[in-house]
């Protein structure tokens, strides 16, 4: 009996599992809904990602929700890897590499009111014209 055809198959499911994008999922606006809140996400730019250390991706509607949730459960976060959403581009950015602005005009989902950004500098000019604050 020839095992080679079997064999081959089962190693290339196993290399595409590897394979697999273990950073931020994409968002389903309109269906995917906030792990904290349950409202439906439907703003892009003040989204959120939380990934536990086991790979399982928390999505929210508002920084404020990610928050709020990493402190309600701490055996999920810890070791986690947390995403923003930079505010200009909408492209993800790890949460410790953002420079947050807050306050002003800004109205985000859930009232937690801070964008996030990839370039200080551009942090700072929307803060100024938003008469938000720039906070860490």
């Amino acid at each position: 009996m020839n095992f080679s055809k079997p064999l081959i198959l089962a190693a290339s499911v196993l290399a595409i599992m590897s394979c697999q994008k273990s950073g931020p999922q994409d968002f389903n606006l309109g269906k995917d809904q906030c792990d904290n809140c349950r409202m439906t996400i439907t703003d892009l730019k003040y989204a959120t990602q939380l990934i536990t250390e086991k790979g399982r991706a928390y999505k929210f509607d508002d920084i404020m929700c990610m928050n709020m949730y990493e402190s309600s459960n701490p055996d999920k976060a810890t070791n986690a890897k947390t995403y923003v959403i930079d505010f200009p581009s909408g492209k993800f950015l790890e949460k410790a590499k953002a420079t947050f602005i807050k306050g002003g005009s800004i109205k985000s989902p859930m009232g937690g009111n801070t964008q996030a950004y990839q370039d200080k500098a551009a942090a700072q000019k929307a803060a100024a014209t938003l008469g938000a604050s720039l906070t860490k």
